[in-house]
């Protein structure tokens, strides 16, 4: 740094502040400081970085299905907002597989990533504690809180009520749900929101109705046929997400149903091919864009210093389009 400080006509605090981003400088300073470097065939050397602050550039990003549009979302939207901070981020894929979720949580101590964001599925409430004892920042996204560490979690009452609303206006009065896993932590949230707006809407859900999977698409469409066999089939369905829809329309061409004319269906996310499928699909818009942003946020918060634990909220909206 005093070599490239002295090239630039800075002083090597200077040179430190415009790698680190840690303050500001100005534009003729910053392009000053990259063209001695660029002069003097200097390039960045993470690993010496990580050993002399016992701390990596790299934020790990853990879900739980990557096929999912969803998460691609996230992780692009995580990774802009941090990108500026110099710091990038992995994506570990875990298959909703609890040992899969600890065994990425250890290797991310391991590492000493500079933090974790993650959707977890089947991990034990207590998994981020050890991560508090080693100063690495924490975000969950989820629908219910995780252990004591940040949230980034839908505010998702007034589209799943619109949602089951516009159903009921359509006549139908049985609904079905192709729900999330049954041994997933913390419940299934989205499946205990429909029923607690159902009622209000005037809608039935009986226990026959409500199948539970993973929330893939293969699992939408097993979900959707087993609804389908049931003694008197339900007139609209539910899907813990849009990929578990998609499963549920192939199943309903394979059946020969039509999709609103047999059965309503509606998805959860909003992800780019709800629109693109034909019908296009009447969904619950939970922006993975603004997701990604606010973790992004809350942990680049903790990263600069703040302790206490935050939680957003990020608005979903009803989506109506040709499913129902």
């Amino acid at each position: 740094m005093s070599d490239v400080a002295r090239a630039a006509g800075v002083s090597s605090a200077t040179v430190s502040y415009v790698l680190s981003g840690k303050r500001p400088v100005t534009e003729e300073t910053r392009q000053a400081v990259h063209a001695a470097i660029d002069r003097l065939g200097f390039t960045l050397n993470p690993v010496a970085r990580t050993l002399r602050t016992g701390r990596s550039l790299m934020i790990a990003l853990i879900v739980p299905d990557i096929a999912n549009p969803f998460y691609a979302l996230l992780a692009r939207s995580l990774q802009n907002e941090v990108r500026a901070r110099g710091y990038h981020v992995v994506v570990c894929n875990t298959e909703a597989r609890r040992d899969e979720e600890q065994a990425f949580l250890q290797e991310a101590l391991q590492q000493r990533v500079a933090g974790v964001v993650m959707t977890p599925f089947r991990l034990a409430a207590n998994a981020f504690d050890v991560f508090r004892g080693a100063a690495i920042p924490v975000v969950v996204s989820a629908d219910t809180p995780f252990g004591d560490v940040d949230l980034v979690t839908p505010d998702a009452d007034d589209a799943v009520s619109a949602a089951l609303t516009h159903v009921a206006d359509t006549g139908r009065r049985r609904v079905g749900v192709v729900a999330g896993p049954r041994d997933a932590t913390g419940g299934d949230p989205r499946l205990k929101r429909i029923r607690q707006h159902a009622a209000t809407a005037g809608l039935s859900i009986t226990e026959e109705h409500v199948v539970h999977g993973e929330h893939t698409r293969e699992a939408g469409a097993k979900g959707f046929e087993r609804l389908m066999q049931t003694r008197r089939p339900p007139e609209a369905i539910l899907c813990v997400n849009d990929v578990t829809a998609v499963g549920a329309m192939d199943t309903a061409e394979r059946l020969g149903l039509d999709i609103p004319g047999d059965v309503a269906l509606v998805g959860h996310d909003d992800i780019d091919f709800a629109a693109l499928v034909r019908p296009r699909l009447t969904t619950i818009r939970y922006p993975a864009g603004a997701v990604g942003r606010a973790a992004a946020h809350l942990l680049l918060e903790q990263i600069d210093g703040r302790t206490h634990q935050r939680r957003v909220s990020v608005k979903a909206d009803f989506v109506a389009r040709a499913s129902v």
